[in-house]
This record gives structure tokens, C-alpha cells and sequence, in this order.
């Protein structure tokens, strides 16, 4: 552990989750392959349906509502039905095509569970303070086994922008009572977890799963409280 600056008494910890508590990317691959290879049943000539065609509607939606950017399953919604209309789609038979794709999606996108060691770290700790997820993704927490160590999940939504903004982290305060700077963030990502936390008032520690931890790799603006070797030295705070 490597702390950057002195920390305050911890009363809670908030925690991102892709990447910090288990390595997301190769589950989201997997997801995103999978969904292409649904969407071929919707089209006519299944070849049409591929990841440059869907990667476009993507980026056609984004264009004319950036807003979606803070919300990954609203994006995805109007994503899918944008390119399934194309398909020739409409009326209810497009909007169940659109729930049906979005659901298996996103079961797939959650298809996997936490280790024992990072669900064991979780008990341990919420046994001493309250916990809370945020989240800038949207990954089911009952499917991957970690539900019932939070106290309550935040996902960035049009309500919640993505982190860095303030808003989750803020909503976490609320939710807890607590004084923000008796609260320490635990995230992987130096921008939205660590600056965002140290915006809202938040102690920070940075952590990530998914890559060696060097500061010179990383893009930084501030500097976290506290650098995590391994997620269990929290246990030892």
C-alpha cells in the first residue's frame, strides 16, 4: 500500500466495479460477439448484420443525442432499435425484438461471477462499514454474485451522469449520511474514480484488476489518497 497524502477516519467505502473488483473487458467482448451473432437471426441476410453496421448506429445515435453517453442501456436501447428498423422492423413486432435482443445482452454481459477472494474481501469489510457501488456501466450485481454486499448500486444514467461528474458520488453521501471526507472511493480509472471522488469531497484509493498499477502508464490529473498493491489491504485499514 501506498498512501499519497494522510487519511482521514473511514466511516464507508464506495466502489467502482468493472475493472476494479474483476477484469470486465474480456466478458464484454465476449457479450458484444455474442449480441452480433443474435441480431444475424433479425436480419434478412444475416451477413448485414455485423460490428461496423452496428458500431455506426452507435456513433449516427450519439451524434443526435449526446446525452446518451451517461447511460449505457438506454444507448444500447436506441442503438438496437435504430438498426433493427433499418432491418424492416416496426411497430410491436420491433419492440420485442428490441427487448429480446437488450435482455440477452445483458445476461450475457453478467454472465460470470466474482472470485471467492474479491467476495471474501467484500464481506469482511461491509462486517465494518456500510458499502455502496457506483458505476459507470451497468452490469447485473445479483447475477454476478455481489448484490448482497452493497447497501445500494448506483449506475450512471441520464439522472446519474457518468463519473467523473459528482452526481452518484453525491447520491452515496445522501444515501449514507455521512460527511463525504469520512468516505473512501475504491476504483480503478485515476480520471473518473479518483478525480471524481476527490471532487466530491471523497478519500480515494485507487486499485485496478485489469492492468499493473504504474503511474507513469496511466493518464493523471490527481493523485489518489491511498495506491492498493492488492484489494484485501483494505481489510487491514
Amino acid at each position: 500500500m501506498i498512501y499519497y497524502r494522510k487519511t482521514g477516519q473511514i466511516k464507508a467505502m464506495t466502489f467502482d466495479l468493472d475493472d476494479t473488483l474483476y477484469d470486465n473487458y474480456p466478458y464484454i467482448i465476449r457479450a458484444e460477439h455474442a449480441l452480433i451473432e443474435f441480431l444475424g437471426s433479425f436480419a434478412d441476410d444475416p451477413a448485414h448484420s455485423h460490428a461496423d453496421y452496428w458500431r455506426r448506429h452507435k456513433r449516427i445515435t450519439l451524434q443526435q443525442k449526446p446525452n446518451l453517453h451517461s447511460d449505457m442501456g438506454l444507448l444500447r436501447r436506441e442503438v438496437l432499435t435504430s438498426g433493427l428498423q433499418a432491418f424492416g422492423h416496426s411497430g410491436p413486432a420491433l419492440k420485442n425484438a428490441v427487448d429480446e435482443a437488450f435482455d440477452f445482452f445483458y445476461f450475457e454481459r453478467s454472465n460470470f461471477q466474482v472470485s471467492e477472494d474479491v467476495t471474501r474481501i467484500l464481506s469482511e469489510l461491509g462486517e465494518r462499514w456500510p458499502l455502496v457501488a457506483i458505476t459507470n456501466g451497468n452490469v447485473n450485481l445479483e447475477q454476478i454474485g455481489i448484490a448482497d454486499y452493497f447497501q445500494k448500486s448506483f449506475h450512471a444514467s441520464l439522472a446519474f451522469p457518468m463519473k467523473p461528474s459528482s452526481a452518484m458520488f453525491n447520491a452515496a453521501q445522501q444515501l449514507l449520511n455521512l460527511p463525504s471526507n469520512s468516505i473512501l472511493h475504491v476504483g480503478d480509472n485515476l480520471e473518473k474514480d479518483v478525480l471524481g471522488a476527490k471532487k466530491a469531497g471523497f478519500m480515494s484509493a485507487w486499485y485496478a484488476d485489469n492492468r499493473s498499477m504504474n503511474l507513469q502508464n496511466e493518464d493523471v490529473t490527481v493523485l489518489p489518497d491511498i495506491q492498493l498493491q492488492h484489494l484485501s489491504e483494505l481489510c487491514t485499514l
